[in-house]
């Protein structure tokens, strides 16, 4: 069976040898926001070859129908001759080469959407987010090529991780190589005239470019980046990669960030910088950097190589963005940017919000991982009520596990030498993902326990874990807070110079008396309202007493009777335990 396999990727991996397909990037008119991009197929032989784009951006769990901003598709042939395209699904469109020697395929792309998984461009710069971007041959993502990028003329700077091969007085233009479609989509290209500077951490070679204002160091940049991927590398011992590449965006609204194998995309607000906020930024860069091992090189079995036509299912994303998080504050505490109360408080904190969640109750954790595709990314109102975060959860989990390593082993283990198993065992030696069978397996051979019961309970299922229990093996003590109150059950906000609902708790007063999201409060017991007074109401009321408010909705108004029940939002508090049993395990985790 192993040698019929091995002769079966032998054949597939000879299907591309000899074809190549090269890119021309340009953007002559930034300010109608279109990329240029031709396509050259050579060495095809089919008499039909079909071209897709993905709909879907790894990293990034929801299906975005890039091909919407596909305009013109056109196609030539080595002579200038014009070849029949037809379009076959929503992104894909098949070409009749009728014998040609060499397929030129042009389109453009509409790029207006600055997030770190999408593309852009203006008289600012361009960024681009190769997914959206680069189509490829259906059946023919190994074909290597070459990439050229014609910067619009005020533009002087081009970074990415793409292997540089030469450069061009003439044009301008740069060209870069990539050995596959996978490396050609996970390489996003900045292009402008951003800031950039360079520093070297655990070996390696670090670019950075920075596009748009901020109050921003480039000395501490230098000197608090490479503090954190420095510590993060002494997780496993060793960093895969020759280079890196930073591409920061400095704007009003920024998103989070986006990882790639040898490099990572952050989009930030501009002031982030300043002393208050700037923790929060050497996190996400802690967070980003991380998944190059954890995602990019760890991961599910799913998760690559990727099918960029359809959801890639995994019931995982726990671990791989929620041990993460984990990692992204621990790595924090370890490099000396939080003290370990701080650290403390920030793990307190999250444990409240994921357990006061209603949604906790309800969405297990790993069908909220395999539900990111239909969830995560579309929230609606009632979102709160019905589903949790997998990266929240999934960091509790983590520092659960990391102490049950550390407990089980004496203090000889913890969470980072399974990583660095996970890593050596599936990436290094399998080169493959691992089931979610397989990581179940690996963690209680690490953890030295039977974890069926906890999967079942807490993974699989929404019960609250045992935290005291779990976290006095480490000289912490967990004590329950959370106590029953009188609750409206509702989120107001003021808009407009009205009083609106903008959530509602399962369960609650508010939905009891059939209020609903969007419904504008316009007076409660005959005074009319605004947010600072109802809540003034609110604060004075018992369970069981009764309010009558005057609800618009849809533009007719009438008269509803609300009953105060009471809420108890679990809640936790973490400290070190009274007595010092267990303060050496404590240290190996937190010291």
């Amino acid at each position: 069976m192993k040698k019929i396999l091995f002769i079966l990727f032998l054949f597939v991996s000879q299907i591309s040898i000899g074809k190549e397909i090269n890119y021309k990037l340009s953007m002559p008119k930034p300010q109608n926001h279109y990329f240029h991009v031709e396509m050259c197929l050579e060495g095809f032989k089919e008499k039909e070859i079909t071209v897709k784009l993905p709909v879907w951006a790894p990293g990034s769990y929801l299906v975005r129908e890039f091909s919407k901003n596909i305009n013109q598709v056109r196609v030539l042939n080595e002579l200038d001759k014009p070849l029949k395209i037809k379009k076959t699904a929503k992104n894909s469109w098949e070409i009749k080469t009728n014998g040609a020697k060499s397929i030129r395929v042009f389109y453009e792309v509409y790029a207006f959407e600055l997030s770190v998984r999408t593309s852009f461009l203006d008289l600012t710069h361009g960024f681009v987010s190769g997914a959206g971007v680069f189509m490829y041959v259906e059946k023919h993502k190994s074909c290597s090529g070459k990439i050229k990028v014609i910067p619009y003329s005020g533009f002087n700077e081009i970074t990415t991780a793409l292997p540089l091969i030469s450069k061009s007085n003439k044009d301008n233009s740069t060209t870069f190589s990539y050995k596959d479609f996978d490396q050609l989509v996970d390489c996003p290209i900045e292009i402008g005239n951003q800031e950039i500077f360079k520093f070297d951490a655990s070996g390696i070679s670090h670019t950075v470019a920075i596009y748009g204002d901020g109050n921003y160091s480039i000395e501490y940049l230098k000197k608090d980046m490479k503090k954190i991927v420095e510590e993060a590398t002494s997780v496993f011992g060793k960093n895969p990669n020759n280079d890196y590449t930073f591409i920061i965006h400095n704007v009003v609204n920024g998103q989070g960030g986006l990882e790639h194998k040898n490099s990572t995309v952050l989009s930030v607000n501009r002031w982030t910088y300043s002393p208050s906020k700037y923790v929060d930024f050497l996190n996400l860069v802690a967070h980003e950097y991380f998944h190059l091992w954890n995602v990019k090189r760890i991961r599910p079995i799913q998760l690559g190589p990727f099918n960029y036509d359809q959801e890639n299912y995994t019931s995982l994303l726990w671990v791989m963005e929620g041990f993460t998080s984990y990692y992204d504050e621990l790595l924090l505490l370890r490099a000396g940017y939080y003290s370990i109360q701080e650290y403390l408080g920030k793990l307190q904190s999250k444990i409240n919000y994921v357990e006061g969640s209603m949604g906790s109750r309800v969405q297990p954790l790993a069908h909220a991982s395999y539900d990111a595709w239909i969830k995560a990314y579309r929230p609606n109102e009632n979102s709160a009520n019905t589903s949790m975060s997998y990266y929240s959860r999934g960091q509790i989990i983590a520092a659960i596990m990391d102490i049950k390593i550390i407990a089980n082993s004496n203090g000889e283990k913890n969470l980072d030498d399974f990583m660095q198993h996970l890593y050596l065992k599936y990436y290094e030696t399998k080169k493959r993902g691992f089931s979610e069978e397989e990581f179940k397996k690996e963690l209680s051979i690490f953890t030295k326990e039977n974890l069926d019961t906890f999967f079942r309970k807490y993974i699989d299922g929404t019960e609250i874990p045992p935290y005291n229990d779990i976290f006095q093996k480490v000289g912490m003590k967990v004590t329950y807070i959370g106590m029953a109150e009188t609750s409206l059950g509702g989120t107001l906000r003021q808009s407009g110079g009205k009083l609106i609902v903008s959530k509602i708790r399962t369960n609650s007063s508010c939905e009891n008396a059939g209020i609903s999201v969007n419904d504008e409060i316009i007076s409660c017991m005959g005074y009319r309202m605004n947010k600072g007074m109802f809540e003034s109401i609110l604060y004075g009321l018992d369970v069981g007493d009764k309010i009558d408010v005057l609800i618009a909705r849809d533009e007719i108004v009438f008269p509803v009777e609300i009953t105060m029940n009471s809420y108890e939002q679990p809640r936790f508090k973490i400290q070190y335990a009274d007595d010092e049993k267990n303060t050496s395990l404590r240290n190996k985790w937190l010291e």
